[in-house]
C-alpha cells in the first residue's frame, strides 16, 4: 500500500498551489528591475527555476527577442517547447502523447501589444487573476474524493481553472508551468470518457496563449487534425474500458451471489441429509430392535404361563429374539442391510419372516407369490422386507386377527405387496400415534412408490404397497 493512498487530494493540492507560487514569483521577479535591493535576495530565495524562468521572460523579452523554453506538458511525455530564432520570432514543438503537437508563434517586439502592455513588461492585471485561481484551486480538495457523484460540478471547476491558466499564460509565458497543472488534474478529476478531452484542452491553451496573431491558421490546423482525433479516441477508448468495468462488476456480483446460494445449498443439503439420517435410525429401530423386544416380551410373558416344558421353548424363542434384536441394532447403525436379505433372495427372505412370525404370533398366515422373481435393487427389496415386517408387527400387537394374507407379485413394471388380516381393524382417518404408519409411508415414497391403507372397524386392515421394479446392477431382467 502505497503512502498516497487516502491522500491523495492533498497531493493535487499542493502541486498545484506550488506550481501557481512558482509562476507567480518568475512573473513579480521578471517585471522587478535587474539590480537594487531587495531583488538580488529575492532572486536568491526564489530559486533557480523560478530566477531562470524571470529571467527568460524578464524586462526586454519582447524587445530583445528572448529565447523562452517552456516545460509543462507532464502527461503521456509532455509538451516541450523549443525556441530557435526565425524570422524574428521562435517555433514551438513538443510531442502530446508520443504524436507531434506543433505550434508556432511569432514573439518579436510587436507581440507584447498583443496580450495588452508595452514592451519590456507583463500585463498588469495579472496578479489578480491569479489570486483568483488560487481561490479557484481550493476546493480541489473537496471535489476530488466526489468526482464520481458531482461530475457536472467537476468538470465545470476544471473548466474554469483551465480558463484561468489561459489568462494567466497570456499575460505571462512563466504561467505556462501553471498551466500545466491541467494534465494531472484531468486525470484526477474528470470521468474517463474526459480525460483525453481535457488533456487536449490543456495543451491547446498552453499553446494558443503563446501563440502571436499570425499562427491563428496553424493552430487550427493542429487542433483539427491532431486534437480532435485525440479527443475522439479518447473517448471511445474509455467507452470500452467502462463497458469492460461494469462487464467485470457484474460478474463478481454474479459470483457473490453464486456462492451465496452454493452456501445456502450446502447448508440445506447438511440440513435435509441430518433428517433423513434421523428419519433412517428411528425407522431402523422402530423395524428392528422395538419390533423384537415386543416379540422378547410377548414370549416372556407367555413362558410365565406356559407349562415347564413350553417355558423353555418360550424362553429358547425369546433368546432367540434378543440376539437377533442385537444383531440388527448392530447393522442398523453401521446402515447395513436386513441381515436375512444378505443370504437370501426376497422371496425366501419373505418367506422365512412370515413362517417366524406366524410361529411367534400364532395366527395362521397364507403366503403367496405370483410372478416372475428377480433380483431388485437393494433399496427396493430392503423396503419390502421392512413394510412387511411393520405391518406384520402392527397385526400382532393391535388386530387380535386369526388369519393373515402376504400375497407378493411381480410385474415387468411394478412390485406389489399387500398384507391382510380379519383382525379389528381401525379408522385410519383418526390421528395414529407411534411410527409404524409413516414410518412405511416414508419409507415406500423413498424408493419412488406408493403405499395404500384399508381399514375399517371389525372389518380387518389391509396394506398394499406399490414400488417400480427396479433390476438389480447387473442383472438383465
Amino acid at each position: 500500500m502505497s503512502w498516497l493512498d487516502g491522500r491523495e487530494r492533498w497531493a493535487f493540492l499542493c502541486l498545484a498551489y506550488g506550481l501557481l507560487g512558482i509562476s507567480s514569483t518568475a512573473a513579480a521577479l521578471a517585471d522587478a528591475p535587474s539590480g537594487g535591493a531587495p531583488w538580488p535576495l529575492l532572486r536568491w530565495l526564489a530559486g533557480p527555476f523560478a530566477v531562470w524562468l524571470a529571467e527568460t521572460a524578464g524586462p526586454g523579452w519582447a524587445a530583445t527577442g528572448g529565447t523562452l523554453a517552456t516545460a509543462g506538458s507532464w502527461a503521456g511525455g509532455g509538451l516541450v517547447a523549443a525556441g530557435p530564432w526565425f524570422d524574428g520570432g521562435f517555433a514551438a514543438a513538443g510531442p502530446l502523447f508520443g504524436s507531434g503537437l506543433a505550434a508556432a508563434g511569432s514573439w518579436a517586439g510587436g507581440s507584447a501589444a498583443y496580450f495588452g502592455s508595452g514592451p519590456g513588461s507583463f500585463a498588469p492585471w495579472w496578479p489578480g487573476v491569479a489570486l483568483a485561481a488560487a481561490v479557484w484551486l481550493a476546493p480541489i480538495g473537496w471535489l476530488h474524493p466526489r468526482r464520481d457523484t458531482r461530475r457536472a460540478l467537476v468538470v465545470g471547476h476544471y473548466l474554469v481553472l483551465i480558463a484561468l491558466a489561459c489568462a494567466l499564460t497570456a499575460a505571462s509565458p512563466v504561467f505556462v508551468v501553471f498551466a500545466s497543472i491541467g494534465y494531472p488534474l484531468a486525470i484526477a478529476l474528470l470521468p474517463a470518457r474526459l480525460i483525453m478531452a481535457g488533456v487536449t484542452l490543456t495543451a491547446a491553451v498552453v499553446v494558443t496563449a503563446q501563440a502571436g496573431p499570425g499562427a491563428q491558421g496553424t493552430l487550427f490546423t493542429v487542433i483539427a487534425g491532431v486534437a480532435l482525433p485525440l479527443v475522439a479516441a479518447g473517448w471511445y477508448v474509455s467507452g470500452e474500458h467502462d463497458k469492460r468495468r461494469r462487464l467485470v462488476e457484474r460478474l463478481r456480483a454474479a459470483m457473490a451471489e453464486n456462492a451465496s446460494l452454493n452456501t445456502l445449498l450446502l447448508d440445506q443439503a447438511r440440513r435435509a441429509g441430518v433428517r433423513d439420517e434421523r428419519h433412517r435410525v428411528a425407522g431402523e429401530i422402530h423395524d428392528t430392535v422395538a419390533q423384537d423386544l415386543v416379540a422378547l416380551i410377548g414370549q416372556l410373558n407367555a413362558a410365565d404361563r406356559a407349562s415347564p416344558a413350553e417355558a423353555r421353548r418360550h424362553l429358547d424363542q425369546a433368546a432367540e429374539l434378543a440376539r437377533r434384536s442385537l444383531s440388527e441394532a448392530r447393522r442398523s447403525v453401521r446402515a447395513l442391510r436386513p441381515e436375512p436379505l444378505e443370504t437370501s433372495r426376497l422371496p425366501d427372505a419373505i418367506t422365512d419372516l412370515a413362517e417366524s412370525w406366524s410361529r411367534s404370533a400364532g395366527v395362521h398366515l397364507t403366503l403367496e407369490i405370483t410372478g416372475t422373481p428377480v433380483a431388485l435393487a437393494a433399496p427396493i427389496e430392503d423396503t419390502l422386507y421392512r413394510v412387511t415386517q411393520e405391518a406384520l408387527a402392527n397385526v400382532a400387537k393391535h388386530a387380535r386377527a386369526t388369519r393373515t394374507g402376504l400375497t407378493l407379485s411381480y410385474t415387468d413394471e411394478t412390485i406389489l405387496l399387500d398384507i391382510r388380516d380379519d383382525g379389528a381393524g381401525f379408522d385410519p382417518q383418526k390421528p395414529a400415534d407411534g411410527f409404524g404408519l409413516d414410518g412405511m409411508r416414508q419409507r415406500t415414497h423413498a424408493v419412488g412408490g406408493t403405499l395404500h391403507l384399508e381399514s375399517a372397524p371389525n372389518q380387518g386392515t389391509t396394506v398394499a404397497a406399490e414400488i417400480p421394479a427396479m433390476p438389480a446392477e447387473g442383472d438383465p431382467g
